[in-house]
């Protein structure tokens, strides 16, 4: 599909499209095309997640001037983890925009339609400064019934109290295998409670990877 496509999805036209280019170059493209000098998205990937956090932190700070820490990190994961950001991934297609190596499939590989998110605020970013980066996360990414509604818990927040309430112990996470890169790591973690319920789940950080199984215990659980 043409780039030109991609940014009407995301309602933003830029300067530099070589920025966007770069945004959608998965690490697996590079090496078939090392010939055209192609850079891949991790960079900006890295930039765009430190972004992401400060304008939700600073945008729930402002929003909600009376809550405490732990409220306003409630909305900061809402909208910050690996889930949030491939489901508007998916939204607007960007499966269809991510030049990757041929015969991969990553329509719903949540890791790296998330990491691309990250990588596409980057360059917005780059391109025209923190407030329009701003603009696009507020406008595009963020769900404001979500917000006029209960703060959502954090996976991990509500599987810690469904089993304190129910088992009187915590849920056990465990690192089960970590792959690929110090840059690009992959980790398969396990969460169970009180030895049963076992799950296994993986993420590009420790942190997603414990998260994507607490929310993947969540639905086995119904809760």
């Amino acid at each position: 599909m043409l780039i030109n496509d991609l940014q009407k999805k995301i309602n933003y036209k830029f300067k530099d499209i070589n920025l966007l280019k770069e945004a959608l170059v998965h690490s697996s493209y590079v090496p078939e095309n090392s010939q055209k000098n192609i850079k891949n998205y991790e960079r900006l990937e890295f930039l765009g997640d430190r972004v992401l956090g400060l304008v939700l932190a600073e945008y729930f700070f402002k929003l909600f001037p009376d809550a405490n820490e732990g409220m306003l990190n409630n909305y900061l994961q809402r909208y910050a983890n690996q889930n949030a950001l491939a489901e508007y991934a998916i939204k607007i297609n960007l499966s269809d925009f991510i030049k990757f190596q041929k015969g991969d499939s990553l329509e719903f590989n949540k890791s790296v339609l998330s990491d691309v998110v990250e990588s596409v605020i980057a360059s917005i970013y780059l391109d025209t400064g923190f407030n329009s980066s701003k603009n696009f996360i507020i406008n595009q990414i963020i769900d404001i019934d979500l917000i006029n509604s209960e703060p959502t818990k954090h996976p991990k927040s509500l599987l810690q109290e469904y089993s304190l309430n129910k088992y009187k112990c915590l849920p056990k996470y465990t690192i089960i295998n970590k792959t690929g890169t110090d840059h690009k790591p992959k980790f398969m973690v396990s969460v169970s409670i009180d030895k049963i319920n076992k799950v296994v789940s993986e993420g590009s950080s420790l942190k997603n990877a414990e998260e994507a199984a607490a929310l993947k215990l969540l639905g086995v659980l119904k809760i």
